[in-house]
C-alpha cells in the first residue's frame, strides 16, 4: 500500500514539474474576478493584498459600495501606510442609499480613481472591491472598465470583486473564482460577527 501510494505521488510529482517547465511568465500583472453569491470575496482579495505586502509590492484598494463603516481589514492594512493606499468611495449598500444617481456618481468617481492608480505604474496590485456591484446596477459601464483595464501599467495587477460578475470581464480576466454558498449563518437568524464578517 505504502509503495503504491509512493508511485503514484511520484508519477503526480512528474507531470506537476513538467506543466511548470512549460508555464512561462506573463509579463503584465494578471486580473483576477472573485464572484459568486456565496462570502469570501473581498476576505480573498485582502488575503492577496497581504500576500503582496509580504513581498513589500506597492497596493491600492478602492472599495466601491462599502460606506465609512469601521472594519477589521481597513483597520489593520491601516498598520501599512507606506506600501497601502486605501480610498473607501461608497456611500454603502445600494438598499440603504436608494438614490441611483448618487449611486452612480460614488461609482465613476471611484473607478475613475482606480483607473488613475491602474495607469500611474506605481502599484503592482489594485483591488476594485464590490466593483461587479456597481456593474450589475448599472452605475458603471462594462466597456469603460473593460478599457480601463486593458490601459493599466504593465505591472499592475487587478482584482475584481462582488457578485454577478459581468460575463466580458469573465472572459477578459486571467482568473476567475466563483465563490458557492452552501450554508449561511445569516440564514439561520445569526447577525454578522465582528472579526469573521467584518
Amino acid at each position: 500500500m505504502t509503495d503504491t501510494h509512493k508511485e503514484k505521488m511520484k508519477q503526480l510529482q512528474t507531470k506537476q514539474r513538467e506543466k511548470t517547465t512549460q508555464a512561462v511568465d506573463a509579463d503584465r500583472g494578471l486580473v483576477l474576478v472573485h464572484t459568486g453569491n456565496g462570502k469570501g470575496k473581498s476576505s480573498s482579495a485582502f488575503g492577496v493584498v497581504a500576500r503582496a505586502l509580504g513581498w513589500k509590492q506597492k497596493v491600492g484598494v478602492i472599495q466601491f459600495i462599502k460606506g465609512k463603516w469601521i472594519t477589521g481589514e481597513r483597520q489593520f492594512f491601516s498598520k501599512f501606510p507606506d506600501d497601502l493606499t486605501w480610498h473607501t468611495m461608497g456611500d454603502g449598500f445600494t438598499w440603504d442609499t436608494q438614490d441611483k444617481d448618487q449611486d452612480t456618481k460614488a461609482a465613476v468617481a471611484a473607478f475613475a480613481k482606480g483607473r488613475q492608480m491602474m495607469e500611474s505604474g506605481d502599484f503592482d496590485l489594485i483591488v476594485l472591491d464590490e466593483i461587479n456591484i456597481a456593474l450589475r446596477y448599472d452605475y458603471l459601464n462594462v466597456q469603460d472598465v473593460l478599457d480601463g483595464l486593458k490601459a493599466r501599467s504593465n505591472r499592475t495587477g487587478v482584482i475584481l470583486t462582488g457578485r454577478d460578475a459581468k460575463p466580458e470581464l469573465c472572459d477578459y480576466a486571467d482568473l476567475v473564482s466563483e465563490m458557492q454558498e452552501v450554508k449561511h449563518p445569516f440564514q439561520a437568524g445569526i447577525k454578522a460577527q465582528r472579526g469573521v464578517d467584518f
